[in-house]
């Protein structure tokens, strides 16, 4: 291992750069070119058959036989002159990632090129091979994915892949995209009840949202000797490094030369792809990057991610670079989350979060806003849910993200308006002139305020005309907190519009009725907002005198999926059943126990292996000189002292490992997925993963850095 590390630092002082070419000097030239959107359905397709697709988008209708063949051969003519020999239905299983099988064009009994429509609606994956959390058994695989027209057909590694749902034999969602569509649905259908109240024309609500990606970045050969991070996505071990984050010098520096040509690459393929990137920065952590989009429709939005990602990874190939999206890769500096910044669109135009000077859109505004805030406060724990992972779990409640207390923050101003109208029914919202920064420099522009400060501490903030959900973890699939977020909202928003007829029913005015509802919201629901640090001991403490949930730990949080209040929500607004949620909770626990499980192998492997060898021979070194120097007559103090140390830290290691050890084959024999979770979250790595750690990156300090088995932290931060 210590020849694989000085191999993999002198691979990195050779690395050349990559010539990163753009297709052209516009983007609009190549924007969107490997995609079969509405733009080329509308050159390659009749008129008839393009009306039919796009009433299937807007309008939710069916797509016939007829229809689908057409789109099925304009697809094909379409993906063989760019070259593509292969097609392949893209899901999203419950594994987090995509999923995919390929399949030929060529027809080897006719010898030519055939793609049928029915090949374009539906597959036959195998349900029992992915993640189903009991719903399919081991002979029970057959399982079917299904065309989802409102997400682009594209191009991607030269195959053309036709975005899908995936259900089971018996009907049941296998996926993350299924539940998601469906929420959106639920939304929609609530949300257009509550906006004819102020505007007859609205037809259709669409949840729009904005992913903030975080990522580090690291030389291949690095990532490549370090065992933890191949295996598991993140060091297990590894002492912080005297430089870490602390100069704050690296938030939006220059980016370094190789991650710039990389990130280039892989924004041009982004583009080709239709995926709108906009931002790129260095984030706070050395060797932390971030990448954004402009906003879009959800669907859309979630099936560009998990694109993206995929993009990312296999361009930093080209780049001799591999990108970590564990949401925790390295101890002692920030972990990564990706910000989901969410609205709600009108099909008149008009974003629902976005306060006016008109009193009845200030209204509408109000009204969304409050619902929001009502359905986060009824919900905080299956929102906390939502987001619980074993990588997420290292990252919340750090001096780096939201803490696992769920709360909202509205900003000074839109706190003063809501309380004003929870008092006195006033809801004028003065926007006024514009504010201005007067910095004294007569050559610098006036800087225009905004009515709010930011809160980075808040896991859901009110950002202007948008909710940021900031708690989401970097490697997540986007669909299954967004869904919840829809379907919550949703429920809110249907209690809300009943319980404002049963005001007008006993005679209030239509206004006078909303404002009525809207008091006793944001009454209800005052606890959850909070202004302040969310990082600080002090909110803790005060969250739970409001009785606010604190779930530090994916097990225990994921436990409000099995309450009677989840399973009901969520079969109430048709976007799962109890069936499809029961399996989630399933699938998720033992998602969680197995990535817990897999770091202590590898802690046991590189410890018992690697690092505990390696102490011992360095140890040998040093007990030789002991016995030189006392043979000389000097004194060996100071080396009896570094032996003592080093074999306090090598018992420690052996001990804490045969004991992890055992508790994990304990715990296998448990039976039930919620005892075994739980355990391997406090037998296993609250009992061990720290103790263990503890006596490795101690032994790093001591041993000779050339004998040292592990590449170290300043070398991953810092080497490119």
């Amino acid at each position: 291992m210590a020849t694989l590390r000085q191999q993999a630092l002198a691979m990195v002082q050779s690395r050349q750069r990559v010539t990163v070419t753009a297709p052209s000097n516009k983007i609009s030239d190549f924007f969107g070119v490997n995609t079969f959107g509405t733009a080329q359905m509308r050159v390659s397709l009749a008129p008839s058959a393009y009306k039919r697709v796009m009433e299937a988008i807007d309008k939710g209708s069916k797509i016939d036989s007829s229809t689908a063949e057409e789109v099925a051969s304009a697809v094909k003519t379409w993906a063989l002159s760019k070259g593509v020999t292969h097609y392949t239905h893209w899901f999203q299983p419950l594994t987090g990632s995509t999923a995919e099988k390929h399949d030929s064009f060529f027809d080897a009994f006719s010898g030519l090129e055939k793609f049928k429509g029915s090949a374009l609606v539906q597959q036959e994956p195998d349900a029992s091979s992915f993640p189903n959390g009991g719903i399919r058994s081991t002979f029970e695989a057959r399982g079917y994915t299904a065309w989802d027209p409102t997400s682009p057909i594209f191009i991607f590694e030269n195959t053309l892949c036709i975005p899908t749902i995936f259900v089971s034999y018996t009907g049941e969602a296998l996926d993350y995209k299924t539940p998601l569509l469906k929420s959106v649905e639920a939304i929609n259908e609530a949300a257009v009840a509550i906006c004819q109240l102020f505007d007859r024309n609205v037809r259709k609500i669409t949840p729009s949202l904005g992913i903030e990606q975080e990522y580090f970045v690291i030389d291949k050969a690095l990532f490549t000797a370090r065992p933890d991070l191949v295996m598991g996505g993140r060091t297990v071990f590894g002492h912080s490094p005297a430089r870490g984050q602390q100069l704050d010098d690296h938030y939006f520096g220059s980016i370094p030369t190789r991650v710039k040509d990389f990130m280039v690459d892989f924004e041009n393929e982004a583009l080709k792809l239709g995926i709108p990137v906009m931002t790129r920065h260095n984030e706070v952590a050395p060797g932390q990057f971030e990448v954004a989009p402009l906003f879009e429709e959800i669907n859309k939005a979630t099936d560009h991610n998990q694109l993206l990602m995929d993009v990312m990874d296999k361009v930093a190939e080209r780049h001799d670079l591999k990108v970590l999206l564990h949401e925790k890769p390295f101890a002692g500096v920030n972990g990564s989350g990706k910000h989901n910044n969410w609205s709600l669109i009108t099909d008149t135009g008009v974003n629902l979060f976005q306060p006016s000077n008109s009193a009845r859109e200030n209204l509408q505004f109000l009204t969304f806003l409050v619902a929001t805030v009502k359905a986060v406060y009824d919900n905080a724990d299956l929102l906390r849910a939502s987001i619980a992972s074993a990588g997420n779990d290292h990252r919340l409640g750090a001096n780096e993200a939201p803490p696992a207390i769920i709360s909202v923050f509205l900003g000074a101003t839109l706190t003063e308006v809501l309380n004003e109208l929870e008092k006195n029914g006033n809801i004028k919202i003065e926007k006024g002139d514009n504010m201005y920064m007067k910095l004294g420099i007569s050559k610098i522009p006036e800087i225009i305020l905004d009515n709010t400060d930011r809160n980075r501490t808040s896991p859901f903030a009110f950002t202007g005309n948008k909710f940021e959900f900031r708690a989401v973890g970097s490697q997540a699939n986007v669909a299954g907190p967004m869904t919840v977020l829809n379907v919550i909202v949703a429920d809110v928003l249907v209690e809300m519009a009943k319980d404002i007829e049963k005001e007008m029913t006993a005679g209030k005015e239509k206004k006078i009725a909303i404002v009525n509802v809207l008091r006793k919201y944001i009454k209800d629901s005052k606890k959850v907002r909070f202004e302040g640090d969310g990082y600080s001991d002090e909110w803790a403490a005060e969250a739970q005198k409001r009785g606010l949930s604190n779930l530090k730990s994916t097990p225990s949080a994921l436990d409000v999926y099995s309450t009677k209040a989840t399973k009901e929500l969520f079969e109430k607004h048709n976007v799962m059943n109890g069936i499809e949620v029961h399996a989630r909770h399933e699938i998720m626990l033992e998602s969680f126990m197995k990535k817990i499980q897999i770091e202590g192998r590898v802690m046991g492997d590189l410890a018992l292996n690697h690092i505990i060898p390696t102490a011992i021979l360095y140890q040998n070194k040093i007990i030789q000189n002991a016995n030189g120097l006392k043979g000389l007559g000097l004194d060996n103090t100071a080396a009896v002292e570094t032996i003592k140390e080093v074999s306090k830290h090598i018992e420690s290691l052996k001990s804490n490992i045969t004991a992890m050890v055992e508790a994990r084959k304990k715990l296998n024999k448990e039976e039930d997925i919620v005892k075994m979770a739980k355990g391997y979250q406090t037998d296993v790595k609250e009992a061990y993963f720290e103790k263990i750690r503890y006596a490795v990156d101690k032994l790093e300090l001591l041993v000779d850095d050339e004998s040292w088995p592990l590449v170290k932290y300043r070398e991953m931060l810092f080497l490119r």
